[in-house]
């Protein structure tokens, strides 16, 4: 259930945001391209949850028919954006709670938008490198035709721009034609990272509720699942070596136009660019100018600015240890407080009854409650608590063990003491693999 702000995560506030923060913190606007495999993998988390226990058999029907919905209204151009859509995770999650009521707030059921962003980003990126795939392909296979069927034609081959040796036209072509199937064989290498399934590890520690990262991986067609929910919620490795892909696939393509360029001026005047890929001058009558090639050269440098770009915002983020912190037991369970078992209270919520969004707010609340007060979260009464809702009762002092917190998150990926230890095994059998 969103708060009375309208947004989802609004239960530990008090008033509205403000418009500016509204506008700055939005993503709507680009991130909407998305929508479908935002559905897709909700759609595989329902029958996850269903597994699970957390949804009935009816209630997972109606959230896929609601769903079918949502892309239907997509697909459409008929899906109305609300101000509050902050982006299209929230966007779809609003408009499925319109149609389908509450079962809706039980979707997101021990899912964070962390590990739903990044499977949506994975998703995503997966269909348009396959897309890529093709596209570069057919045009290897059109420069190998035209090699094949001009290989009789000779012309001059040349090094610092001077000229040095003859040579076959059909193989310049082929030069930059073999380039290109290296991009290829690369692109394939990256989409193999890609297609590693980070759902089901929640916002950091993993997921508590018995969801099956399995089923996820087969419902989604992953190859595999990403071994430590810490790292799969922050890692974009994979969009960097997409995007320094892009950046020497570009290099490749922006050479082959710059050889063109030069081979269809008057100087050399060995090509003729098709007038369907040309312009002319406003000023002077006899121009032909050769700017979709330009723009090829052009449009390089671009995308090597997007992956430097993202390298710098990736160096400046902390990561998850290091090493002037100089580990210390003593240090890090004093650091510990009950606030952060504000989650673990949601899904007590969860486990009598209550809709995983309506669970969240109620959390919100009764950590606000404690500010108020000027107390510690664990610290509220019972008699507090169940002025929030009377499904608090006796056991939830149970919330309070730290202990407890760390080892529901049982699921593959997650922090419990089982799933470290198939973590340390996944990791050692990686390090025996490239040893082979």
């Amino acid at each position: 259930m969103a708060s009375e702000s309208g947004k989802l995560w609004g239960g530990r506030f008090v008033g509205a945001v403000d418009p500016i923060m509204e506008k700055f913190n939005s993503s709507i606007t680009y991130d909407q391209h998305l929508w479908e495999v935002d559905v897709q993998g909700s759609k595989a988390y329902s029958r996850g949850l269903e597994k699970a226990g957390l949804l009935t058999k009816a209630e997972t029907d109606q959230i896929l028919r609601g769903l079918d919905k949502v892309a239907e209204e997509w697909a459409q151009g008929t899906f109305k954006l609300n101000p509050n859509d902050e982006d299209i995770h929230t966007a779809n999650e609003r408009r499925l709670k319109e149609l389908i009521g509450e079962t809706a707030g039980k979707l997101h059921t021990g899912r964070s938008r962390n590990d739903q962003v990044v499977t949506d980003l994975r998703l995503w990126m997966r269909q348009n490198c396959s897309t890529l795939s093709a596209l570069l392909w057919e045009l290897i296979r059109t420069m190998v035709d035209r090699a094949e069927a001009e290989r009789d034609i000779l012309f001059p081959g040349y090094t610092h721009l001077q000229r040095a040796q003859p040579i076959r036209w059909s193989h310049w072509i082929l030069s930059h034609a073999v380039a290109l199937t290296r991009d290829s064989e690369r692109l394939l290498e990256v989409q193999k990272r890609i297609n590693v399934l980070p759902l089901g590890s929640g916002a950091i520690a993993g997921n508590p509720l018995g969801v099956d990262r399995e089923l996820l991986r087969a419902a989604l067609n992953f190859g595999a699942i990403t071994v430590n929910s810490m790292d799969a919620t922050s890692e974009r490795d994979f969009v960097a070596e997409f995007l320094f892909w892009a950046s020497l696939c570009m290099t490749h393509l922006s050479r082959m136009a710059e050889d063109l360029i030069l081979y269809g001026t008057k100087e050399f005047s060995f090509v003729q660019l098709s007038d369907a890929y040309s312009t002319g001058s406003s000023l002077m009558p006899q121009k032909k100018n050769p700017d979709s090639l330009e723009l090829i050269r052009s449009k390089a440098g671009r995308v090597f600015g997007r992956c430097a770009g993202l390298l710098m915002t990736l160096k400046g983020l902390p990561s998850t240890y290091n090493k002037d912190l100089q580990v210390n037991r003593e240090n890090m369970a004093q650091a510990l407080s009950p606030d952060m078992l504000a989650t673990d209270l949601a899904y007590y919520l969860v486990r009598k009854g209550m809709p995983f969004r309506q669970a969240h707010e109620a959390s919100g609340k009764a950590v606000f409650m404690a500010e108020t007060k000027g107390v510690a979260l664990n610290q509220l009464s019972l008699q507090e608590l169940q002025t929030i809702s009377r499904l608090f009762t006796g056991d939830v002092s149970q919330v309070w063990d730290y202990g407890h917190s760390v080892e529901q998150y049982a699921a593959l990926g997650g922090t419990a003491r089982p799933s470290v230890d198939w973590q340390i095994g996944q990791v050692r059998a990686l390090l025996r693999a490239q040893q082979a």
